[in-house]
Parts: structure tokens; sequence; C-alpha cells
């Protein structure tokens, strides 16, 4: 499942995997704050098209069109998302004002669409694709030490 959030709204424990989809990071809030998972700014509407729209809602549905369009002409940046789903909810925080006119929307319903429809493989996710936020998870050959830092399982 994937759900829509704006940044400013409080981060609980049921968003599951919290992904920043804007180009710009939200103004004013920091990092701890945000408790985003990822931020993949590859996949907002691009600058020029970002500009164009200005959260006016005259241009809601053109702005819809042309965000799909490149959507389409760039899905290694939304498949990983898709394959984030796969593993349980995912939240996309956006940081405009308004809640009936905004990039995440169209993301999020794009995505809907997307995900009945064969892909063309498992995406490589390129390093430019998404920004990690906060400390990397332990994997199972890992465990804390009495001091909250991880180390090396010895076998």
């Amino acid at each position: 499942m994937i759900r829509v959030k704006r940044t400013y709204d409080t981060s609980k424990r049921g968003d599951g995997r919290r992904i920043l989809v804007e180009r710009l990071w939200p103004r004013g809030m920091k990092k701890e704050a945000l408790a985003a998972d990822a931020w993949m700014k590859e996949v907002a509407p691009s600058t020029e098209l970002r500009q164009w729209f200005g959260h006016r809602p005259d241009r809601w549905e053109e702005f819809r069109r042309r965000y799909r369009k490149e959507l389409d002409a760039n899905p290694a940046a939304w498949e990983p998302i898709l394959e984030a789903e796969t593993r349980g909810l995912v939240t996309l925080l956006y940081s405009a004002h308004d809640t009936l006119h905004n990039g995440a929307l169209v993301l999020r319903d794009y995505l809907v669409e997307q995900r009945g429809r064969p892909r063309r493989g498992k995406a490589a996710v390129p390093a430019s694709a998404s920004k990690t936020i906060g400390a990397k998870k332990p994997s199972t050959k890992e465990r804390a030490d009495g001091r909250g830092r991880r180390r090396p399982r010895r076998t």
C-alpha cells in the first residue's frame, strides 16, 4: 500500500517506509524531525515543471499530464518505490501546503497503475536514485555492543 503525507505532519509508527519525494528539502525541517528513510529527488517533478505549475489549481490537469509523461520516461526513478511496497507500507512525503494538488498524489496514482503492469525486470537502483537518511540498519551478522555501536559478530 502506498500513502501520501505532508512532511510537516507527525511521523507515526504505522507509516512504514517513509520516502521524501521532493527535489527540494522541506523548508525549516531537520532530518531528525522528518524521520525519512530515503530522499528520492529524481522521482519528483522536474524543476521546470514544478516552477511552471506553481501550485495553481487551474494548471492541475496539465501538470498531471506532464508529470506522468516525465515518469513514463524515467522508470528507474520510481521502480524502487514499487520494490519497497512489496516489503510493506510506503508513505510518500511531500511539503506542499495544498493537500489536493501536489506531485505526491500524482506519483501515488501513477504507481498504483504501474503495480499491475509487467515490468522489464528488476530495477537496478543507481547510486543517485535515492539517498538514505540516517544510520544503516544492522545486518543479521551484526550485533550491538554495550555502547550502542555495531560491530561484526565473531564466528
